[in-house]
C-alpha cells in the first residue's frame, strides 16, 4: 500500500500523478472502515480525498496555513499529517479528535468545529502575517452551505477589500460539472496570469482612448460589454465585484486540475476564490446515494450500508411528533430550523406542514431573529436548535426575543454531553447562559412523557421559554405518569427525610437510580424533580431542605449559573452538595465514559452522596 510511505505531507508531494490517484483510492478505503467501526462524518470526508491531496500537494504545511470550515472533513487531512496509526482511535476517548485540534498537530492550524467561521480566521492570519513581514500562503476551505452563513458573509466583505493574499477554496458539492466549463475557466485562469496579457489589455486601452472624440466612449463600452458578458456566463461575479478574483469552477475529483488551479491561485494577488465542485460520499455508493444520511452516521454494515444499532426514537424524534400533533390543532404554530431539519426531528412537520416549516440554513442569529418577527404578528414559532449552536444567537435571544416577551419556542436539542463529537459539541452550557438572561423561562423534561407535556404547555404560554434535552433516547427507568406542567412548579418523585436530591432533565432519573441505592444503605433521600431551571420552584425545594438539611442538586451542566448556582441563590438553610460539569471543556468521548470521568454517572454520584452525608454527620 502507498498509504504506508505515507508520514507527512512532504512524501504526499514526491508522488506521480497516478500514485496520487491510488493514494485517494487507499485514503477512503481506511475513512471508511474507521467510520464504519467508530461512527463519525462520512460523506464529507469521502468528497474532500482528492481535494486534501492536491493541497498538500501545492502549499506547504505547517507554514502555510490552512483552516477548514467546520473541520468535520479533516480526515485524510489527519492521515495525510502524521497521524494514520492512530487514526482508528478516531473520537474514541484518548485518541484523535473527529475535527481540526492545534493541540494534536502542528498541521492543524486552527480548531475548528462550528460552521462559518473560516474565512474570517484565515483573514486574521493573513493580516498578521502581513504585520509580521512573513510570507506563507494563508488558505481557508469552505463548504457551500457554510457560505450561507452570516459569518462567513461579513469575512467575505472584509476580506474582499483587504488586498491582502488569501485563497478561499469553495467546496461546492451541490452542483455538477461539465469539462468544458472547467477547461474555459483553467484558460482564463492561467491568461489572466500572464503579464503579456495584463500589459496588452492596458496598452490597448491606452492606444483606443487616444482616438479623438470617440476613443473614450468605445473604451467604456466594450468595458460594459465585457462585464456583461462576464455577468452572464460567470454568475459568482458577485465576488470579483467586492474584490475576489474568481477561479473555477473546477473538479474537485481531478488530481491535476486541482494542482493546476492552486498554483495559478498562487501567482495572483491579493484575495482570490476558487470554485471547486465535489461530491459527497465519492466512492462509496450508499453515501452518495444519500449523503445526508450518511453526513454524521453511528458504526455501520460497509457491505449492506446498514447501521448496527438499530434506530430507536430519540428527544428530537418525539418533540417532531408532539409539534405534529400540536400543529394539526393550531394554525399559527411555525417551525424553523437552521439546516438541521433531520437533525432536530423536523422532517415530518416540514411534509405536513411545508407552508408553515422554514429552513433558513446555517443562520441561527437570522433564524431567531425572524421568529421574533414571526412571534410579534402573532404567530407561534417554535424553533429547535442543537444546544452549541444556540450560543451562536444568544444577543437575539436576550435583544429580539426576551427584552419584548415575545413567545417564541426555543427547543434546545443535544443539551448536556454528546460524547465523541468533543468540545465544539457538547451542550453543557445552556443553562447557565440561557438562565442569565431575564424573562425567558426554562424547562427541561425527565422522559419523553414529560417533553410532549412541555411541549403542550410552551405553545399555549405567551411569553419566552427554552425546552432543553439530550441527544439520543430516554433511561431505562420507569416513572409512574407525569403530571400536567404548571409555571414555575416541580414535582416530588419520592419522599425522604435524611437529603434533598434536586435534578432536572434526564439527570432525574440517574437521581431515582441513586436514591434507590442509597436507601440500601439506609439513607431516605428525597427526589424533586424541578422541571423549571425558571421560574425555580423555590417554595418545594425550600421546604424540602428545611426538613433534610442537606441538599444535592445534579445537572448534565457546568455547576456555574445552572441549577446549582440557582438554589443557591435561595436556598441558605441547608449545606449543599453541587453535582455538575467543572468550568472546562470537555473532550470527545462515549458518552458514558465521560460521565464517570467527571463523576456524573451514578455509582460517582452515590460515593458523592454518601461521602456528604458522612461529613456532615460528622459535624
Amino acid at each position: 500500500m502507498l498509504l504506508e510511505n505515507i508520514n507527512s505531507p512532504e512524501d504526499v508531494k514526491k508522488l506521480s500523478l497516478k500514485e496520487k490517484s491510488i493514494l485517494a483510492e487507499e485514503l477512503r478505503k481506511m475513512i471508511i472502515e474507521t467510520v464504519s467501526e467508530n461512527g463519525g462524518h462520512l460523506a464529507s470526508n469521502l468528497g474532500v480525498v482528492e481535494l486534501t491531496i492536491a493541497l498538500h500537494s501545492c502549499f506547504n504545511m505547517p507554514e502555510d496555513k490552512i483552516v477548514w470550515d467546520v473541520g468535520h472533513q479533516t480526515y485524510a487531512h489527519k492521515i495525510l499529517t502524521g497521524r494514520r496509526e492512530k487514526f482508528k482511535t478516531l473520537r474514541k476517548s484518548g485518541g484523535i479528535a473527529g475535527f481540526p485540534r492545534t493541540s494534536e498537530s502542528e498541521y492543524d492550524s486552527f480548531d475548528t468545529g462550528h460552521s462559518s467561521t473560516s474565512i474570517s480566521v484565515a483573514l486574521g492570519f493573513a493580516r498578521a502575517r502581513d504585520i509580521l513581514k512573513k510570507d506563507n500562503k494563508v488558505v481557508a476551505v469552505i463548504g457551500d452551505g457554510a457560505l450561507t452563513g452570516g459569518m462567513a458573509l461579513e469575512a467575505l466583505n472584509d476580506a474582499g477589500i483587504s488586498k491582502t493574499n488569501l485563497t478561499v477554496i469553495l467546496n461546492d458539492n451541490e452542483m455538477s460539472i461539465s469539462k468544458n466549463t472547467g477547461g474555459l475557466s483553467m484558460f482564463l485562469a492561467k491568461l489572466r496570469t500572464k503579464k503579456l496579457y495584463i500589459h496588452s489589455n492596458v496598452t490597448v486601452k491606452n492606444f483606443v482612448r487616444k482616438i479623438p472624440l470617440i476613443g473614450d466612449a468605445i473604451v467604456n463600452f466594450v468595458i460594459k460589454l465585457k462585464n456583461s458578458i462576464k455577468q452572464f456566463v460567470i454568475p459568482k461575479m458577485y465576488l470579483e465585484n467586492i474584490g475576489f478574483k474568481y477561479l473555477g469552477p473546477v473538479d474537485g475529483h481531478d488530481i491535476k486540475a486541482l494542482e493546476d488551479i492552486f498554483n495559478v491561485s498562487k501567482r495572483l494577488e491579493g484575495p482570490v476564490l476558487i470554485h471547486v465542485i465535489t461530491k459527497k460520499g465519492k466512492g462509496y455508493k450508499a453515501a452518495e446515494e444519500n449523503p445526508d444520511k450518511y453526513h454524521s452516521t453511528s458504526p455501520f454494515n460497509i457491505e449492506t450500508g446498514e447501521k448496527k444499532a438499530k434506530g430507536k426514537k430519540d428527544y428530537s424524534k418525539t418533540m417532531g411528533e408532539a409539534l405534529v400533533t400540536l400543529a394539526e390543532k393550531n394554525e399559527n404554530i411555525v417551525a424553523v430550523t437552521a439546516a438541521m431539519e433531520d437533525g432536530t426531528g423536523l422532517t415530518e412537520f416540514a411534509k405536513k406542514f411545508p407552508d408553515r416549516f422554514f429552513d433558513v440554513e446555517i443562520a441561527e442569529q437570522h433564524a431567531i431573529g425572524m421568529v421574533a418577527g414571526m412571534a410579534k404578528e402573532g404567530l407561534k414559532p417554535v424553533i429547535p436548535i442543537y444546544s452549541s449552536f444556540l450560543q451562536r444567537g444568544y444577543d437575539q435571544i436576550i435583544h429580539d426575543v426576551a427584552m419584548q416577551e415575545l413567545p417564541v419556542v426555543i427547543c434546545v436539542d443535544r443539551a448536556g454531553i454528546v460524547g465523541n463529537d468533543g468540545e465544539t459539541h457538547q451542550g453543557i452550557l445552556d443553562l447557565s447562559f440561557l438562565n442569565t438572561v431575564p424573562k425567558i423561562n426554562i424547562m427541561a423534561p425527565k422522559n419523553f412523557e414529560e417533553l410532549e407535556l412541555m411541549m403542550e404547555f410552551a405553545v399555549k404560554f405567551d411569553k419566552p421559554i427554552a425546552i432543553r434535552y439530550p441527544r439520543g433516547g430516554e433511561s431505562s427507568y420507569k416513572f409512574k405518569k407525569s403530571k400536567r406542567i404548571k409555571l414555575g412548579k416541580s414535582e416530588i418523585l419520592k419522599k425522604g427525610n435524611d437529603v434533598t436530591i434536586v435534578a432536572i432533565g434526564k439527570m432525574v432519573s440517574y437521581a431515582m437510580e441513586v436514591a434507590n441505592k442509597l436507601r440500601k444503605k439506609d439513607i431516605d433521600a428525597e427526589v424533586i424533580n424541578a422541571r423549571f431551571l425558571k421560574p425555580l420552584d423555590v417554595e418545594t425545594i425550600e421546604e424540602s431542605a428545611l426538613k433534610t438539611k442537606k441538599v444535592v442538586t445534579i445537572e448534565d451542566n457546568i455547576i456555574n449559573c445552572g441549577l446549582s448556582g440557582s438554589i443557591k441563590n435561595v436556598i441558605n438553610n441547608a449545606e449543599i452538595l453541587s453535582i455538575g460539569y467543572p468550568e472546562e471543556f470537555v473532550k470527545h468521548g462515549d458518552v458514558s465514559e465521560i460521565e464517570k470521568k467527571y463523576g456524573l454517572d451514578i455509582e460517582s454520584i452515590t460515593r458523592k452522596i454518601e461521602k456528604f452525608l458522612e461529613k456532615n454527620d460528622a459535624e
